[in-house]
């Protein structure tokens, strides 16, 4: 079974699969989405955060990190009673409390895209063997990078959390060889080959 027949499970992740997953992300409000619901989604299933997606969009300011960052107490407890919200307080806090650290990197760096993609010199990875199926749960960079964030204050971005959304925001290709989308991201960004394990830029 190929890594990318997961799409196959559900019409959700089909449509997620096909036309975001992989997909290199450089848009600010659109990785503070990504890297929220890859911490939202530690110890559930991505198919629960697929399906309650609109309802954390309407619960966190359709993930506009600015105005995440300023939401209270009161705000917290609205979340929590949102219908279909996780019950999860600390991943609740934990989003708000990224929204903050992810603005300071923004100011410090001038956008959280300039510090993110300065980790591959603005290319997509493809890590020789992942092609195959032969995919770790986190690597060498998701380690490096999740260390860095957790030193600027961030929650939920363990090495683990960090290499899924590697993937997910299209810094590492790992279609597998024979989808579709493999090649197709390969042919329109800039591409290098690495390593499986050990190597970082």
């Amino acid at each position: 079974m190929g890594y990318c027949d997961f799409a196959n499970i559900n019409k959700n992740y089909k449509e997620y699969h096909d036309k975001e997953w992989g997909v290199p992300l450089f848009d600010d409000k659109l990785l503070f989405e990504a890297l929220s619901l890859e911490c939202l989604q530690c110890g559930l299933s991505f198919l629960t955060i697929l399906l309650k997606r609109d309802i954390f969009r309407k619960s966190f300011c359709n993930f506009d990190f600015e105005k995440v960052a300023k939401l209270k107490e009161k705000d917290i407890e609205k979340i929590l009673n949102t219908e279909g919200m996780i019950k999860l307080p600390r991943k609740i806090e934990a989003i708000i409390n990224n929204a903050k650290c992810f603005k300071e990197i923004v100011k410090e760096e001038g956008s959280f895209s300039m510090y993110l993609w300065s980790y591959s010199n603005n290319k997509i990875i493809n890590y020789i063997g992942h092609e195959k199926g032969k995919i770790p749960v986190s690597n060498a960079l998701s380690k490096k990078i999740a260390n860095d964030l957790k030193k600027r204050g961030f929650k939920f971005v363990g090495a683990v959390t960090i290499y899924s959304f590697l993937q997910a925001v299209g810094m590492i290709n790992d279609h597998s060889k024979d989808c579709s989308c493999y090649d197709k991201i390969n042919k329109k960004y800039e591409v290098v080959r690495k390593k499986a394990e050990g190597e970082v830029f």
